[in-house]
C-alpha cells in the first residue's frame, strides 16, 4: 500500500515537471494563433491563421528559413560522413593516443557553446577566413560530428565481429564487408544520429552568432526580434516552426534507437 502511494506521488511529480517545462512552449504555440488585438493578453481573445501567411510572405523569414535548412543539412552529411569513419577507425584498432583522440572528438559538444564559437571564430580569423555560411556549416559540424560518432559506435559495439569475419571468409573484400554487412547494422543509428545532428544544427544560436558574419539563420533572426515588439504574432509563429522542426527529429531518433540491442548480430536474445 505504501509503495503505491509512493508511486502515485513519483508519477504526479514526474507530469507536474514536464508540465512545468512544457507550459512555456505551450504557450508559443497557443500565441502562433492569436489575434491581432490580443497579442499580448491571456488567455487569447481569438484565434487565426493570419499570421502563418504573413510570416511566410516576408522575404526575411524565408532567407533565414532556407539558410538554416541549408547549413543544417550540410553540416548533417558532413557529419555523417566524418563521424563514421571516425567511429569505424576507433571502435576495433588500439593504437598510441587512441584516447586522446576519442577526447578529442567528443569535447566539441562538453564545452560551453560561447567557448567553441570563440575558438572558432579566432580560428578562421587566423586563417584569414571571413565568416558566412561555410564558417557556420564548420561550427555546427563540430558538434554534429560527435552526435554521428557517438551513435555509430555504439551501434558497432552492440554488432557481433563474427559476422565480419564470416564475410572475410565467404571472399568479401573491405569495402563489400562494409556495404553488405556493417552498413545495414548501422541502418539505424545512422539515421537517428543525422536527424538529431540535423535538430541541433537547425536550432543552433550560440556558435552561429560567432561564425555567422552578416548571415543570419532562423535563430539568430528570432534573436534580432525581440526588440520589435510589434512583430510579436510573426515571431511566435517562427518560434512554432523551429520548435516542430527540431522536436519531430529528436522525437524519432528516440523511437530509432530505443530498440538498439535487437540488432542483427548484436547477440540478443
Amino acid at each position: 500500500m505504501h509503495s503505491d502511494k509512493a508511486s502515485i506521488g513519483l508519477r504526479i511529480a514526474a507530469w507536474g515537471g514536464l508540465l512545468f517545462l512544457h507550459f512555456p512552449i505551450f504557450i508559443i504555440f497557443l500565441y502562433a494563433f492569436n489575434t491581432e488585438n490580443a497579442a499580448f493578453s491571456f488567455p487569447p481573445q481569438g484565434l487565426t491563421l493570419k499570421w502563418f501567411a504573413v510570416a511566410f510572405a516576408r522575404n526575411d523569414v524565408l532567407d533565414a528559413i532556407v539558410l538554416s535548412l541549408q547549413v543544417a543539412c550540410i553540416a548533417t552529411l558532413t557529419a555523417l560522413v566524418l563521424g563514421t569513419l571516425a567511429a569505424a577507425a576507433l571502435y576495433r584498432r588500439a593504437f598510441f593516443g587512441k584516447e586522446s583522440l576519442s577526447l578529442m572528438l567528443i569535447l566539441p559538444i562538453a564545452l560551453p557553446g560561447i567557448v567553441t564559437g570563440i575558438a572558432l571564430l579566432s580560428a578562421f580569423k587566423a586563417l584569414g577566413i571571413e565568416p558566412g555560411v561555410l564558417t557556420i556549416v564548420i561550427g555546427h559540424a563540430t558538434f554534429c560530428v560527435v552526435i554521428v560518432y557517438n551513435n555509430v559506435i555504439a551501434r558497432l559495439r552492440r554488432t557481433s565481429h563474427n559476422l565480419i569475419e564470416a564475410s572475410m571468409d565467404l571472399g568479401a573484400d573491405g569495402w563489400q564487408t562494409f556495404r553488405y554487412i556493417i552498413l545495414p547494422n548501422l541502418g539505424s543509428a545512422l539515421l537517428a544520429g543525422g536527424m538529431l545532428a540535423f535538430a541541433l544544427s537547425f536550432d543552433e544560436i550560440i556558435v552561429t552568432t560567432f561564425t555567422a558574419g552578416h548571415e543570419r539563420t532562423l535563430p539568430i533572426w528570432l534573436l534580432n526580434q525581440l526588440s520589435r515588439p510589434r512583430d510579436v504574432p510573426v515571431t511566435n509563429v517562427v518560434a512554432m516552426l523551429v520548435m516542430l522542426v527540431t522536436m519531430l527529429p529528436i522525437l524519432g531518433a528516440y523511437y530509432l534507437t530505443r530498440g538498439g540491442d535487437s540488432v542483427a548480430g548484436s547477440g540478443g536474445k
